[in-house]
């Protein structure tokens, strides 16, 4: 990962100095729950965004010179972040779940053979039912410049085990560079639940007296 940590020598296009709209509009709409994991996370952007909003944030980027500076706007904002030098394919040593998993321009970098340590390794950090949403860029976006395009049967196919697609939908990636940001897809991707681990729901208040079995 080289390449990253020189691009944050200077400002890359991807580093627009806020929060993606696209999850700024999850947060508004509810969708961002609990704790969180933003994978990728570069400066931090987003990371810092979603400690603002409440909840317990942890950032992971390969980059050092990225978590620096993340760390360092943490700092100068009162926010309260765990930012950590960490390779996306190896999340599983955070030995640690979280309710929701973030990533923004992360899964588009990733090599057909990584992709599916990378989400073996996501399943490892996502508690049951946890949700990861990821922007990636779109095949519909004209090529000859930046990252893979993605296509929704990749997506699919990517997540097809243990694993349930609530959406993928046209969305826009934010860009330094251009006033209209390259075209992406938004996609919720659900961990179902293990069946050998059912969650218990109990008829009655567990804090009284227990009603006899009959």
């Amino acid at each position: 990962m080289d390449f990253f940590d020189s691009a944050y020598r200077g400002t890359p296009p991807w580093d627009i100095g806020r929060p993606q709209k696209e999850f700024v509009e999850l947060v508004r709409r509810g969708e961002i729950t609990g704790s969180v994991l933003d994978i990728g996370c570069g400066t931090g952007e987003h990371a810092l965004f979603f400690a603002g909003e409440g909840h317990e944030v942890w950032g992971i980027d390969s980059a050092p010179l990225a978590i620096r500076k993340a760390k360092e706007k943490a700092a100068g904002r009162g926010l309260q972040v765990h930012f950590l030098v960490l390779d996306a394919l190896e999340l599983s040593k955070l030995n640690r779940k979280f309710d929701t998993a973030t990533d923004s321009g992360l899964f588009h970098t990733l090599s057909d053979e990584d992709r599916p340590v990378f989400v073996d390794n996501l399943a490892a950090i996502l508690s049951p039912a946890g949700k990861y949403f990821m922007l990636c860029f779109s095949e519909l976006e004209p090529g000859g410049y930046g990252p893979r395009r993605i296509t929704q049967e990749e997506i699919r196919e990517s997540f097809r085990d243990g694993w349930s697609i609530n959406y993928i939908r046209a969305a826009v990636f934010e860009s330094r560079t251009r006033d209209e940001g390259p075209r992406a897809w938004l996609s919720s991707i659900s961990k179902k639940r293990d069946p050998l681990h059912p969650v218990l729901i109990f008829p009655y208040d567990l804090s009284g007296p227990v009603p006899p079995i009959t």
